[in-house]
């Protein structure tokens, strides 16, 4: 008799994107510590820097939040372009291929900063868009999976759902736990970013950050192996 898996398929897809939210709060503590004051993942942030700069309030960079602003809308439209609205439930050849190339981008970038250490300022201009480009495909990437408690960007809806169903407001506490799981995973990405830029260097914050990335893309890959391959026969031995 076959051997069970010892999880479900839908909890393989959990996992992955769950690294995938740890990734997001890495990116976005180094582009912010590292890369002047700039979210390249979370762009509710980044539109309230935009409004700040444009009367001049507060020390954020205007253009870099820009930048980073059009670099997700960019990754988004050419996901969704990528991905299609009919795709197969999982994940399929398309958003394989978007988050393999996020990874590839990521790493790339990452040795690149390594090597000239220091970012002038079209190089960081160039990080950034490219940063946000990644996340922005990755949320059209992910969108065949079918998980709205796990965004991979953001957490603000997730947290308002996990309060609004939970047995304290009367609801039934449905998805508490991924959705609890996608908060802690941003913050516990957002720490590892952190503490990789303030005592190692940005650079190697990036690097933290892609090592997650690639560790969430290829949980989602045999996860979706796991979905589509074929069920043995009862009587297999």
């Amino acid at each position: 008799m076959a051997r069970r898996p010892l999880l479900p398929v839908d909890h393989h897809f959990i996992a992955g994107l769950l690294l995938l939210t740890a990734s997001t709060g890495c990116v976005d503590a180094v582009s912010y510590l590292a890369l002047d004051k700039v979210f390249t993942g979370n762009m509710t942030g980044n539109v309230l820097f935009i409004g700040f700069g444009l009367v001049g309030a507060g020390t954020t960079p205007l253009l870099n939040n820009v930048v980073a602003l059009l670099g997700f809308v960019v990754g988004s439209i050419l996901g969704g372009r990528i991905v299609g609205r009919n795709a197969k439930k999982g994940l399929p050849w398309s958003s394989r291929a978007l988050l393999i190339g996020g990874a590839v981008v990521m790493v790339g970038l990452a040795i690149f900063w390594t090597i000239v250490h220091t970012l002038a300022f079209p190089a960081l201009l160039t990080v950034t868009a490219l940063l946000a480009v990644v996340m922005g495909a990755q949320v059209s990437a992910v969108k065949p999976v079918g998980n709205t408690d796990v965004t991979t960007i953001v957490v603000t809806n997730t947290l308002a759902n996990l309060a609004r169903d939970s047995r304290l407001a009367g609801g039934a506490g449905k998805n508490w736990f991924p959705r609890l799981a996608a908060v802690l995973a941003m913050g516990v990405g957002a720490a590892i970013g952190a503490a990789l830029v303030a005592h190692v260097s940005g650079p190697m914050g990036l690097v933290g950050a892609a090592i997650i990335f690639c560790g969430g893309v290829v949980t989602l890959v045999t996860a979706h192996r796991k979905l589509h391959a074929p069920s043995p026969s009862s009587d297999t031995p």
